[in-house]
C-alpha cells in the first residue's frame, strides 16, 4: 500500500482534516499532498478527485473520494479504525454519519478558520439545536463508554469526525458543556493537532469565499495567522 491523502488549506479545510487526523492518529503512513483552494477550483480538483473535492485518497492505481469512505477504506485494512466494543462502534457509526450528513447550521454560520477567533452576530434556533447536539453527543459518548475519547480509551474514526468542531467551538466560543469542552481541549492538545494547527497558522494563502462566510455570520476578535 502506498498511499497519498490529498488535501487543502489547513485553516478552512475541515473534511481535509478529518482523515488526516486519524491517519496521523494511528500512525498510517501516508503522503500529505496539498493543493490549496483557489477560486473556481474545480476543474484543478478534477484533476485528481471524480467529485472535485478534497480529502482525496489514492492508494496505488485506486482513487477513493469523500471523508468517510476513506476512512471506511482504512479500517477495512487497519485495525483501530473503529471502537473493538460492538455497543460502542455502532454509536460511533452512527454519531459519524451524523456528522457527515448533518449540522448544516453549525457549518454554514461556523466555517472552520483555525488561525482565527470570531464572535457571532447571533446564534439562533437552528444553530443553537446543532450546538445543544453536539454537546449531548458528546456528552453521551463519554458517559457511556468511559473517555477520554467519545467512544472509549481510544481514539477512533468518531474522534476524527468530530475534530473539526473542535475548531469551531474554540474559534467561535460555543458553550457545548463542560464535559463536551474536554474533548475538545483533549483533542486538540493531541500532537496531530497540534501540528495542523501550526501548519494552519504558517499559511499566508487566504481564500476569499471562506474569509467572507465568517464575516458574514461572525466578527473576528483576533487572527493568530501570519500576515498574508
Amino acid at each position: 500500500m502506498t498511499y497519498t491523502l490529498i488535501t487543502a488549506n489547513r485553516n478552512y479545510s475541515s473534511w481535509s482534516l478529518r482523515p488526516w487526523m486519524l491517519m496521523k492518529a494511528l500512525e498510517i503512513p501516508f503522503t500529505d499532498q496539498i493543493i490549496y483552494f483557489e477560486e473556481q477550483n474545480y476543474d484543478r480538483f478534477r484533476e485528481f478527485a471524480p467529485n472535485g473535492q478534497v480529502p482525496c485518497l489514492k492508494d496505488d492505481s485506486r482513487t477513493i473520494w469523500d471523508s468517510l469512505a476513506i476512512m471506511e477504506y482504512l479500517a477495512e485494512r487497519h485495525e483501530g479504525c473503529w471502537p473493538e466494543n460492538e455497543v460502542a462502534r455502532t454509536w460511533a457509526r452512527c454519531a459519524s454519519a451524523e456528522m457527515h450528513g448533518g449540522f448544516g447550521p453549525l457549518r454554514d454560520l461556523c466555517t472552520m478558520n483555525v488561525g482565527v477567533r470570531a464572535s457571532l452576530h447571533k446564534i439562533d434556533a437552528p444553530l443553537q439545536r446543532n450546538i445543544d447536539r453536539i454537546g449531548e453527543l458528546f456528552t453521551q459518548g463519554l458517559d457511556e463508554f468511559g473517555g477520554p475519547w467519545l467512544a472509549g480509551k481510544d481514539f477512533t474514526i468518531v474522534d476524527a469526525m468530530f475534530a473539526p468542531v473542535a475548531y469551531r467551538v474554540r474559534t467561535y466560543g460555543l458553550d457545548i458543556g463542560a464535559k463536551g469542552q474536554a474533548w475538545v481541549d483533549h483533542i486538540i492538545a493531541h500532537p496531530a493537532m497540534q501540528d495542523w494547527e501550526r501548519q494552519a497558522l504558517a499559511e499566508t494563502q487566504r481564500e476569499i469565499g471562506h474569509e467572507e462566510e465568517l464575516q458574514v455570520a461572525a466578527t473576528v476578535t483576533a487572527d493568530f495567522r501570519v500576515a498574508d
